[in-house]
């Protein structure tokens, strides 16, 4: 661990490659486990403010879902998060012709329908960040569904902050990202 401002960041971020491949595992962080996506408090208005904008580009069931349970709802952990549908697949999912899970969030978006992409947890993938009283964890969240992201990223070698970095930079700002940088070149040389 290494610490940046109120951040403590785990090495795993540095050392771990990681680059999505949606064609081997179909977005199932999207579908898979047992609670929606996590949400930041002031996601939570977003997601009603933008809900009418949204709406068009979701799916029957994930609108029942939401007319249902609202636009978030609170984990058993305490914390905010996306309604799934059926305890599944997250309210907001959307799938291609080929079964590939999409985001309705972003897909209003850029569409052009809203100013929002997606809450940063999804954007972050597969970095969680844990808010604590004086300090901010940002650690590799390793989940056997990614393994095929972890293959594509070491082949491309592609760092995990390196494929997050416009997320990174969304939550945490670019003179972070740019320490960031700077500490990933030097660890990377031991």
């Amino acid at each position: 661990m290494f610490q940046l401002g109120k951040t403590i960041i785990s090495e795993e971020i540095i050392e771990q490659d990681f680059v999505c491949n949606l064609n081997a595992c179909k977005g199932a962080c999207c579908i898979d486990g047992d609670a929606g996506a996590p949400l930041e408090e002031k996601e939570t208005e977003i997601l009603v403010d933008i809900y009418s904008k949204v709406k068009p580009f979701l799916r029957p069931e994930g609108i029942a879902a939401i007319d249902e349970q609202g636009c978030f709802v609170k984990g058993d952990d305490g914390e905010w998060e996306t309604p799934l549908v059926n305890g599944s697949e997250c309210a907001f999912v959307t799938f291609s012709e080929n079964g590939i899970t999409k985001c309705g969030l972003e897909e209003a978006y850029i569409q052009g329908a809203t100013k929002w992409k997606k809450p940063v947890s999804c954007h972050l993938y597969p970095i969680r960040v844990r808010q604590y009283t004086e300090l901010t964890a940002v650690n590799y969240h390793k989940w056997e569904i990614c393994d095929p992201a972890c293959a594509l990223g070491e082949q491309l070698k592609v760092p995990i902050y390196k494929f997050v970095k416009e997320a990174l930079i969304r939550k945490f700002g670019t003179k972070w990202y740019a320490e960031l940088e700077l500490v990933a070149e030097e660890y990377t040389k031991l």
